[in-house]
């Protein structure tokens, strides 16, 4: 396996995207290509973050990204530390800063944060001597799926730059349609996004993105497919009238999308509501990706968390 260069991101903490330069970006999808070897190996685990501890603090429900770090982090050797929030202090009032501050008198040497509350992260990065990983904030940002799923389409496609990635679904309640953005036009894609005109947010357009309400026109010739699941725990109202009229309207089945390129790649970072954004013969069919980008997201935060650290010697990971 080629070894990987003692290097180290620019800013101590991942908060977003939008922190990280192209080249960062380009620096992590490299870094997590030679960690996804580790993964293949008989004995998956190299001694990278050995003595280091890592907090995973999830305030939310989480299935793939909270098993995804926890499994990053024993790969690296790292001590790690679930907190059960149903089981702590904060179901007796504790505040999410007391919390934070109580785990960081232990010395962790990073926190892997999932918050119902855009910004709580960078709040914990302003007090806290650990490293703090978004996981996910509120409808923020969710930096490290948006880079597994740059990852997934980079191995699929060999590359980013020029291709027509169209994104359907809740856009309004999404932090991974964030992410993705940003990252997605950093690196040269012609984004579009789809949805109904109720789950628009403001200002997509000048983030330099394509906007439509007719899912035809997001599909065709688009490279990549990304579907994104509509929330709705976050929805305070009707924003369409029934699962089953938007399935009709907007969910991606066989016939919608033969109107992308030949070789499309679906995508969807779950979980998935079947049968309401996407179809289950597309969500299992043969351009689907799906349990790639879950596979994928190990190696990428593998990679996250070895550059947070700062790097370290070739031998740790050769």
């Amino acid at each position: 396996m080629d070894t990987i260069a003692a290097t180290a991101l620019s800013h101590k903490n991942l908060l977003g995207i939008a922190d990280l330069s192209p080249e960062e970006i380009v620096l992590i999808l490299d870094t997590a290509e030679a960690m996804k070897e580790v993964g293949k190996r008989a004995i998956k685990k190299v001694p990278t973050l050995r003595g280091r501890t890592v907090v995973n603090l999830f305030f939310e429900p989480s299935t793939r990204t909270r098993t995804s770090f926890e499994i990053a982090e024993k790969r690296l050797s790292a001590d790690t530390l679930n907190v059960a929030i149903a089981s702590s202090s904060v179901v007796k009032g504790e505040t999410l800063v007391d919390t934070a501050m109580n785990l960081e008198a232990m010395a962790p040497s990073m926190m892997v944060v999932r918050h119902a509350s855009s910004g709580a992260c960078h709040l914990l990065s302003r007090i806290c001597k650990a490293a703090i990983i978004n996981a996910g904030d509120g409808m923020h940002e969710h930096p490290t799926q948006a880079l597994l799923d740059a990852f997934t389409i980079r191995e699929r496609k060999g590359r980013i730059g020029g291709l027509k990635v169209a994104i359907f679904g809740d856009l309004l309640h999404s932090r991974v349609l964030r992410s993705n953005l940003i990252l997605l036009r950093k690196l040269g894609a012609e984004v579009w996004v789809c949805g109904p005109a109720t789950l628009l947010p403001p200002g997509l357009a000048a983030m330099g993105v394509r906007v439509t309400t007719r899912i035809d026109e997001a599909v065709d010739q688009a490279d990549v497919v990304m579907m994104l699941r509509i929330q709705l725990e976050r929805m305070q109202g009707g924003f369409f009238p029934s699962l089953r009229e938007y399935f009709r309207t907007f969910g991606m089945t066989e016939a919608r999308l033969k109107l992308a390129r030949p070789d499309v790649t679906v995508m969807h970072p779950g979980p998935i509501n079947r049968g309401v954004e996407i179809a289950s013969e597309v969500a299992d069919g043969p351009y689907s990706v799906i349990l790639d980008q879950v596979a994928n997201g190990v190696a990428v935060r593998m990679a996250v968390l070895y550059l947070l650290a700062g790097g370290a010697d070739d031998e740790a990971v050769a």
